[in-house]
């Protein structure tokens, strides 16, 4: 452990810029260090369940198991890639494509009848640059209801994406999106607007063992 340091004095604490600790926040820090090691095992196994298992049925009970919360009738592709399962929101009806990336360090939250494509990254964490100890913020991010999300999109910390909004592949999302507005680009901005405002469509069965 990179936080116990032994000296002539005996066994003391320090944090990883070598200064000392009390014996409460070493302990503290120890501990959540198993933590996160316990955790990272846990995200090896259910990543080689997304990978490697082809039913829907089985990945959707090994990502409920770990605290992933899926709608009635939503469907997961292989290759999902979460981080911090407990905080991942999934409504009903929705399709996530194949090898995503959902971030639950913050709450992330996908709504009904969401469309998301193939190696979409939703963040809600990232590194402060003006922090001198370069630490994490944490934001939530919202995906409203039949929003739909192209390909290699990345929508990042904070964001909330209206209702029926689309996201062109290829996006990075850096702000919020208003419901019904069609955005792309790096950063994306507004390029249009969809025009059918009354969605009631289902999206039905992901592709099978896929």
């Amino acid at each position: 452990m990179n936080n116990i340091k032994v000296t002539k004095k005996g066994i003391g604490f320090v944090d990883k810029d070598g200064r000392n600790l009390s014996f409460n926040v070493g302990i503290k820090k120890i501990l959540n260090r198993l933590r996160n090691i316990v955790l990272d095992f846990e995200l090896m196994g259910v990543h080689l369940v997304s990978v490697c298992v082809p039913s829907h049925l089985l990945r959707k009970l090994v990502f409920r198991s770990v605290g992933v919360k899926i709608g009635k009738g939503s469907a997961i592709h292989m290759g999902a890639k979460f981080f911090s399962p407990r905080g991942v929101v999934i409504g009903k009806d929705t399709i996530i494509g194949a090898s995503a990336f959902l971030d639950g360090r913050a709450k992330l939250t996908i709504g009904d009848h969401v469309d998301m494509a193939s190696e979409v990254m939703i963040y809600n964490s990232e590194h402060d640059l003006r922090d001198p100890k370069f630490g994490a913020t944490e934001e939530e991010v919202v995906v409203g209801d039949y929003v739909f999300i192209g390909p290699r999109a990345i929508i990042l910390p904070g964001v909330k994406i209206g209702k029926g909004a689309v996201v062109a592949a290829g996006a990075v999302v850096t702000n919020d999106v208003p419901p019904f507005a069609i955005v792309g680009g790096v950063p994306a901005k507004v390029i249009g607007e969809r025009e059918l405002k009354d969605l009631n469509y289902r999206l039905g069965r992901a592709r099978l063992f896929q």
